[in-house]
């Protein structure tokens, strides 16, 4: 087994890798490691490649040998690369496995914004047959065109593929970060903007977090998982026969409620909350399907991922960096 991995630097990448090294299922597999601008150390089992996908020379010479793939990579908003990385790229790299020799298994990371996740509102459970509809901006139309490529690959001919539906991916004190009323806010919405500024920089202070509400006045319901679950499902549908051709949600059990955050930090850590409304709608991916065909289940729920944030602690040489824009 050679799984080549794009994006591997990324914050699944590096936990995928370390977790399918550490599987007795898979002690005989190697990994082939597709970088592009961070790289990761060689080993035994960890060769590195260096260059683009979006070039397909790049892309063709990675994929010799692979058995597996697992495709990670991708742009945020970034409007001069996204669709060189994430159309082009996947088109080439999809072109040199269904012409391979070795190729078995090809598994894309999908995205909830794919079904515009807070933006729109569903009616019911957002399932693998909710229709896709793009939020603004490049990154969600790019992520609707990657599962849709895929999918039509496998119609055509007959690929052996997979696609793991993923909404907002937490690790370390990711979540902390996301209900910062500072500078050092992660992901969206940018808080401060949404109060004045004094309000604002009080807040950050004090740790108060928001209690964001839905276009119906409601505390909202949004969708996370935890980085250790992502992977946990994508080493549950390596070579599983039940995973092919398939897309799963892969997701906690139930979304983040807001006014649940602000109750259990309020209880367990006397934060404060202030209510922020939004035109944004509550959402409830399900994750039945994974469970079922994948026997996967989530290990994180909401006072798992709220405790594992507040909880961790960075080393001085493990700076919060975030390394696209979006």
């Amino acid at each position: 087994m050679l799984i080549l991995v794009t994006g591997a630097t990324g914050k699944v990448g590096r936990r995928f890798i370390a977790g399918l090294l550490d599987d007795p299922r898979f002690t005989k597999a190697r990994i082939r490691a597709l970088c592009h601008n961070r790289l990761l150390p060689e080993t035994s089992r960890i060769e590195v490649t260096k260059g683009s996908i979006a070039d397909q020379h790049v892309a063709a010479a990675a994929m010799k040998d692979v058995t597996h793939v697992l495709h990670l990579a991708t742009c945020k908003e970034t409007p001069s690369a996204v669709m060189d990385v994430t159309v082009k790229g996947l088109f080439w790299l999809l072109e040199a496995f269904r012409t391979s020799a070795t190729a078995q298994q090809f598994i894309l990371i999908g995205g909830d914004a794919g079904i515009g996740h807070f933006y729109y509102r569903h009616d019911g459970p957002i399932t693998e047959d909710t229709p896709h509809r793009a939020y603004p901006g490049s990154y969600a139309l790019s992520k609707v065109l990657e599962e849709v490529m895929l999918e039509q690959f496998a119609i055509q001919y007959g690929l052996n593929s997979c696609c793991l539906r993923a909404p907002w991916i937490m690790e370390k004190d990711d979540f902390k970060y996301t209900l910062s009323f500072g500078d050092d806010v992660f992901g969206g919405p940018d808080w401060k903007t949404l109060v004045p500024q004094d309000d604002a920089r009080r807040y950050a202070e004090a740790g108060t977090v928001p209690l964001l509400r839905d276009a119906d006045g409601r505390p909202l319901k949004r969708n996370f998982v935890h980085v250790d679950d992502l992977v946990s499902a994508i080493l549950a549908a390596i070579d599983n026969p039940r995973a092919k051709r398939q897309l799963f949600n892969i997701c906690m059990d139930r979304p983040v409620d807001y006014g649940e955050v602000a109750a259990y930090l309020a209880q367990t850590r006397n934060l404060g909350a202030v209510d922020i409304p939004s035109q944004y709608h509550s959402n409830w991916m399900d994750n039945s399907k994974a469970r079922y065909l994948l026997d996967w289940q989530p290990s994180y729920d909401l006072e798992r991922l709220i405790d594992s944030a507040w909880q961790y602690e960075r080393s001085h040489d493990d700076r919060r960096i975030v390394w696209y824009p979006g």
